[in-house]
């Protein structure tokens, strides 16, 4: 059974939608208090958390912020369920990274068909490397220990073709191949660059050049 935590601080929506989703064979625990919430997620692991964002004490945005800051808890799967539909609010949620944002009133089956879609989007992701490398695809992102690297994004790009693909030694025609869909009219050497670069924040050596050849994910690390 997946564990969700629900924080909502109007008790007839909090009340009607848990209902809704324990029907659906989800364990709920429920909070109207932002600190609460804080509190609950320092002791507790859950699939998937719901925010609303204006409640009492800390706000939604302040525990999802709290969330991806938690090594713990980074990847935890974050929907944003609240009343502001304006622009600035949707972009300060998707800046932290939260996975979804729905704009209430939202009917409970669609809430519980969003979960089930990013708790089986997020499940698809692949931990390559058992030295604490993890790339969240849903994110665009590539995580090690849980602490973001803060790829760009040809970088993460460049990367996640590596770490998909361990076994494959990609030239640099190759890479641009992937990553570009369109005709590519700058030099093959600017891989080169953005390799360079992307070792930078990798904390360990995984990229490997194969001589002549081109690059590789390295898992002799």
């Amino acid at each position: 059974m997946k564990k969700i935590l629900f924080l909502e601080d109007e008790e007839e929506i909090r009340e009607i939608l848990s209902e809704y989703m324990k029907l659906a064979d989800f364990s709920i625990t429920e909070t109207g208090n932002g600190n609460e919430a804080i509190e609950i997620l320092k002791k507790e692991e859950f699939d998937a958390v719901i925010l609303d964002i204006m409640v009492n004490g800390a706000s939604g945005l302040e525990v999802l912020k709290f969330i991806r800051e938690n090594k713990k808890i980074s990847n935890t799967n974050v929907i944003m369920l609240t009343a502001l539909d304006d622009l600035n609010t949707q972009i300060n949620a998707f800046d932290l990274y939260c996975d979804d944002y729905i704009v209430k009133p939202v009917q409970p089956i669609l809430l519980i068909k969003k979960l089930e879609m990013i708790m089986k989007r997020r499940n698809t992701n692949k931990k390559v490397s058992n030295k604490g490398l993890y790339l969240d695809e849903d994110g665009f992102r590539v995580l090690y220990d849980g602490v973001d690297l803060k790829l760009t994004v040809t970088e993460f790009q460049i990367i996640s073709l590596l770490m998909r693909n361990p076994n494959k030694v990609f030239s640099r025609e190759n890479i641009i191949s992937s990553l570009y869909n369109i005709d590519f009219y700058g030099s093959s050497r600017s891989i080169d660059s953005h390799i360079k670069n992307l070792r930078k924040k990798l904390p360990k050596n995984f990229i490997k050049t194969v001589i002549g050849a081109g690059y590789k994910f390295n898992e002799e690390i």
